[in-house]
């Protein structure tokens, strides 16, 4: 069965270029290390909420943007092997040094997919 790992950060605005480098880079590390697909979503209609929302959850500033992605892996175990291998690997360690966001505000989960269509 298919897993996702799920991240919502928010990104400084101005970072937008240096975050998508970032983010193709770990692309091709986590490819490597068996996932399926790589996804990131530059935000350009997330409303805030009044009790909850995107925003309110990362904390996002004015000079910020919600970032929604996700990674698909063909399944839980290949993820765990996948993962911990990729937050070994020398490269991504580069590439996310320095982040280009706050990573305290990074929400992130895995999941086991149920439905697809």
């Amino acid at each position: 069965m298919a897993y996702i790992d799920g991240f919502v950060v928010a990104v400084p605005t101005a970072n937008r270029d240096t975050y998508r480098q970032v983010a193709q880079k770990a692309a091709a590390v986590f490819k490597e290390y068996g996932a399926l697909k790589v996804v990131e979503c530059w935000g350009d209609d997330v409303p805030e909420g009044k009790v909850t929302s995107f925003p309110m959850a990362v904390q996002r500033k004015d000079d910020e943007t919600v970032v929604f992605s996700w990674i698909w892996w063909p399944d839980k175990a290949t993820r765990d092997s996948g993962m911990a291998a990729s937050m070994q690997d020398a490269r991504l360690k580069e590439t996310m040094d320095p982040m280009p966001f706050d990573g305290q505000r990074m929400i992130y989960g895995g999941f086991e997919v149920i439905v697809e269509s």
